[in-house]
């Protein structure tokens, strides 16, 4: 039977109206730049600035590949890129300097909704090291390669052999020259001064040696599919010797996603983020034990804390619900939920 035309207007418009109204899924992402004794007297307004616009930059290029209906691989892709891409972040250019006065870095990705992973340490002339990460994981047999090994890997795919010097800056050689002066002072040879992204100028020995403990930068994004993703890319930690590697590419330890609970991206003082198995702590508490993502992860930082270690991580959910905790003084942050406003943050005091 045909409907009279007044029916079928309104039918037509109930079902647009219902199609509009239909809840959004949760999408987004959340950064980091590292954390540490990030404080506002030892900033000055321009390099605060500067940090907030690369931070803002790096979400805005991770979320316009999420609101594109983009997976949250790619996001994660273009966020870190945009920062290892920047002077300002021990990540790519501006990478610390090792004991032999250049960069030696480390990277990891994972697919929460396959596992999949792949992490690399010790690459020298990699110009974005997760994208190498990256190619690890999708076109290798392996989930981690090192040194000469992934260097090879990424030339027989093609990748530009970038010199050592495109990494290095002239803040990063002050930071091991200092380094060098505070392990002569100690007079045993093997200590190492861990180093993150300090800002620039006069620093007090202890203030030097505390802020130097971090460095790296991390994305976690959440796509419309419902997919996680998280990613991580560092130079360590300056003056470090014999081939050391954090927690960034070691999978669980650093990096971490699994649709099932959550995308962890973390920084700090690697060693102990190791031991501790921090991002997937993180994820084991929320499938185990029901955890919400910020209290699983507070729990997780104390246990760090307990073995004498700090730092940060960042997270988000499959509910798009975004952690940023840390028991430093600061951590580059920043953040973009689908219907929210964006967040950029850097001290204590400020939205976690």
């Amino acid at each position: 039977m045909k409907l009279p035309l007044s029916f079928a207007l309104l039918a037509s418009a109930a079902s647009a109206l219902a199609q509009t109204s239909a809840p959004m899924k949760p999408f987004g992402l959340v950064i980091h730049g590292g954390a540490g004794v990030i404080e506002r007297k030892a900033m000055s307004p321009e390099l605060d600035a500067e940090y907030r616009a690369t931070l803002q930059r790096a979400l805005d290029a991770g979320y316009a590949v999420l609101e594109k209906n983009g997976p949250a691989l790619d996001a994660v892709i273009a966020a870190v890129t945009v920062m290892e891409d920047s002077p300002l972040f021990n990540a790519g250019k501006g990478a610390v300097l090792n004991a032999d006065g250049f960069c030696e870095m480390d990277a990891a990705i994972m697919n929460g909704a396959t596992l999949q992973a792949g992490a690399i340490a010790g690459v020298q002339h990699i110009k974005n090291p997760l994208h190498l990460a990256r190619d690890v994981m999708e076109k290798s047999k392996h989930v981690f390669l090192i040194g000469d090994g992934a260097e090879k890997f990424a030339e027989s795919l093609g990748y530009e052999h970038t010199p050592r010097e495109y990494f290095q800056t002239d803040f990063r050689r002050q930071q091991l020259e200092r380094a060098k002066q505070l392990e002569a002072k100690k007079d045993n040879g093997t200590a190492s001064v861990p180093l993150g992204p300090a800002s620039p100028g006069g620093l007090r020995d202890e203030h030097f040696k505390r802020e130097q403990k971090y460095g790296t930068v991390g994305c976690a994004a959440l796509d419309q599919h419902g997919d996680l993703a998280a990613g991580t890319s560092t130079g360590g930690m300056t003056n470090k010797k014999f081939g050391r590697v954090g927690d960034v590419p070691v999978i669980g330890a650093g990096t971490y996603a699994n649709n099932a609970t959550c995308a962890v991206s973390s920084t700090g003082w690697g060693e102990f983020f190791i031991r501790s198995v921090v991002a997937h702590d993180i994820s084991a508490q929320m499938e185990y034990q029901g955890k919400d993502l910020r209290a699983a992860a507070a729990a997780t930082l104390a246990k760090v804390a307990k073995l004498g270690g700090d730092g940060g991580v960042i997270g988000i959910d499959a509910r798009g619900n975004v952690m940023t905790d840390f028991n430093s003084e600061g951590m580059y942050r920043a953040y973009h939920i689908a219907g929210q406003p964006p967040v950029v943050a850097i001290y204590g005091d400020e939205p976690r």
